[in-house]
């Protein structure tokens, strides 16, 4: 069984370098941490509704990180960032996705209740 101390030193949270060629190169991906992530999910979700604009670059915005670590936009980013090109951010997305156990089904039901899917 693990102790208090072997969770709490685990390093959990997995990066992977994407490469961006539409972006001039790389950026690091990191799984998001139990706080990130309910960060991430304040954005998306306000009181009972859904906010699904930008939702690939809102979830790049959680998980691009700098070689430290830290991350390299804030949510005043999420507009700008949702302007980049379209394949790039998925590519991003689909990697901070996998990292963060966002899986391709709750991402569906996400989009399932949006007024902009038909």
């Amino acid at each position: 069984m693990l102790s208090r101390d072997a969770i709490l030193k685990a390093d959990d949270l997995p990066k992977e370098t994407v490469a961006v060629p539409e972006w001039g190169g790389e950026v690091t991906v990191m799984a998001m941490s139990g706080a990130l992530r309910d960060e991430y999910e304040d954005v998306i979700y306000i009181g009972e509704d859904k906010n699904l604009d930008n939702i690939a670059a809102k979830l790049c915005v959680f998980s691009i990180v700098d070689a430290d670590g830290e991350l390299v936009f804030s949510i005043l980013d999420i507009e700008k960032l949702s302007k980049k090109n379209g394949a790039a951010l998925e590519r991003v997305f689909d990697v901070a996705r996998r990292l963060s156990g966002i899986g391709s089904q709750e991402v569906a039901g996400l989009k399932k209740n949006s007024p902009i899917t038909p």
